[in-house]
């Protein structure tokens, strides 16, 4: 098994790609973000929400794959939270995945106060918890298969972002390893090299 570890800053190499398969645009769309993303991870927290108004300003998909890292305390559990908010909407999940994101110093390395903060987040959208989120393992499982997704592709750090395009004149991927340096000048290029394909 790979060893993953977290990044507290962008990594300046590429990840090794062996399997192509997940790094393509949601269809109908000729550019999107991919994101491998672990919500325990500083890194992750800090690239959140430039990828989030990357997105919003190009109006360009963000495709969010979980990869947990065996070293944190409750990512794995976070990531099964969000999928359990998906189930209500998509925009409650990801609203879910910003508030852990940016609460993230509150209850770093700490379950317990992930988990009455997780809490507090479904109360305040009057929704109340279930004492079971995920009786038979579904949620866990589709985490753990995008984990596995992520150690087929070659990912070994979070985040691990890609700008992704299809029908494209250029790279039909191109990582971003400094996310606060070249994320808007990649988009850009993406951008252009799909621009007048069908």
């Amino acid at each position: 098994m790979i060893p993953a570890v977290a990044q507290f800053s962008n990594p300046q190499r590429g990840t090794q790609v062996h399997d192509t398969s997940a790094l393509h645009p949601p269809a109908g769309a000729k550019v999107a973000i991919v994101e491998f993303e672990d919500q325990e991870c500083p890194q992750c927290a800090h690239v959140n929400p430039i990828l989030k108004d990357a997105a919003a300003k190009y109006n360009i998909p963000w495709v969010r794959h979980d990869f947990p890292l065996k070293m944190h305390a409750w990512s794995f559990e976070a990531a099964v939270d969000a999928r359990w908010f998906d189930q209500k909407s998509k925009r409650l999940g990801d609203d879910y995945r910003d508030a852990i994101f940016a609460n993230q110093p509150s209850f770093y390395n700490n379950a317990d106060l992930m988990r009455k903060y997780t809490q507090t987040f479904a109360q305040s959208h009057g929704i109340q918890l279930p004492f079971a989120l995920d009786p038979q393992g579904k949620l866990a499982a589709e985490v753990t298969a995008d984990y596995d997704l992520g150690v087929r592709i070659g990912i070994d750090h979070t985040p691990t972002i890609w700008i992704v395009t299809s029908h494209s004149k250029g790279a039909p991927f191109i990582e971003v390893t400094n996310v606060d340096s070249n994320l808007y000048q990649i988009i850009d290029q993406a951008l252009a090299d799909t621009k007048g394909s069908k």
